[in-house]
């Protein structure tokens, strides 16, 4: 899945940060190093983290990520984070276009302020526990501590696109680091820290007064059914959708730029599918002509005895 995902967000003016959880086995991580050794523009992370997905240090490994990229010498302008999971529906001249006609200059963090009913009271904050990623998740109910330098906080999806000064902004503004702080003691603070730092009317490329709006990532929840998306053809973990390939309809012509969540494990076809439509996408946009190696090879998927 991460050759896969890769090859096809891959283009050479872009640079990739690529954080390897710590608990991966070490054939894992040898086997990703050896592909990325291959190309000057991509790199695995400085500092790696065992990783909680609802806990603080996924949020770290991210972190940990932009502060490479900032000192790299490369030069960038957008942050997009990924999982091994996403799968890109855009192509990258596609997404390019999106963040230029669309955004300008601006950050996306869909989001919006806690429900009025949550209210900050003092309690005991849940530890990190889940080794899955949920990202249906709903809004904490309780922090532990008020939020530092009276900042409102905000709920919304952990997936996002920043500016290069948001990034920056972000690794020196106090308010930012004591919010990082802050965030240890909550469950998925991902949820909170870039919505609500993007809230701020001061920080580069904000969006003080955005919602939901920003199609990052296509996701079907279980308690949107009927609403937002008509059920999962594949099945559910921790209640968002595990793609099967009746699903693929609905991502093909979904406005987002990329979708969550695929294992190729469980139906290898729906990766597979995605991605010979990307390749296609692609090559049709490309501005040289294109050349016999860059097409995938063409393969059956049938079986036949003709004995």
């Amino acid at each position: 899945m991460f050759v896969q995902l890769l090859r096809a967000i891959y283009v050479p003016q872009n640079v990739y940060c690529i954080h390897v959880d710590e608990k991966a086995p070490k054939k894992h991580k040898t086997a990703v190093q050896t592909l990325v050794n291959c190309f000057e523009n991509v790199f695995i992370a400085s500092k790696r983290k065992k990783v909680a997905y609802t806990g603080f240090t996924r949020l770290q490994a991210d972190i940990n990520c932009m502060r490479d990229l900032v000192h790299s010498k490369f030069q960038w302008n957008y942050v997009i984070n990924l999982c091994g999971q996403d799968f890109p529906i855009k192509t990258n001249k596609e997404i390019i276009h999106y963040l230029r006609s669309k955004w300008n200059d601006k950050n996306i963090t869909p989001g919006v302020i806690q429900p009025a009913n949550i209210k900050l009271k003092t309690s005991q904050s849940r530890p990190e526990f889940s080794p899955e990623e949920n990202i249906c998740v709903s809004p904490n109910t309780r922090f532990k501590y008020e939020a530092p330098h009276n900042l409102t906080i905000y709920f919304g999806s952990a997936y996002y696109v920043l500016t290069r000064k948001f990034v920056e902004f972000i690794l020196t503004d106090i308010r930012a680091k004591d919010m990082l702080q802050w965030s240890k003691g909550i469950r998925s603070p991902e949820h909170h820290y870039w919505v609500t730092l993007n809230r701020l009317k001061d920080a580069p490329g904000a969006t003080p007064n955005a919602g939901w709006e920003g199609n990052v990532r296509a996701v079907k929840c279980r308690h949107e059914e009927g609403n937002v998306h008509d059920g999962c053809k594949g099945h559910y973990v921790q209640d968002t959708c595990v793609y099967g390939l009746g699903d693929l309809p609905w991502i093909i012509q979904s406005p987002s730029l990329f979708a969550h969540k695929f294992e190729p494990s469980a139906d290898p076809l729906v990766v597979r599918c995605l991605e010979r439509r990307h390749r296609w996408a692609v090559l049709r946009q490309a501005d040289v002509p294109a050349e016999p190696h860059w097409h995938f090879p063409q393969q059956s998927h049938f079986n036949m005895d003709l004995n």
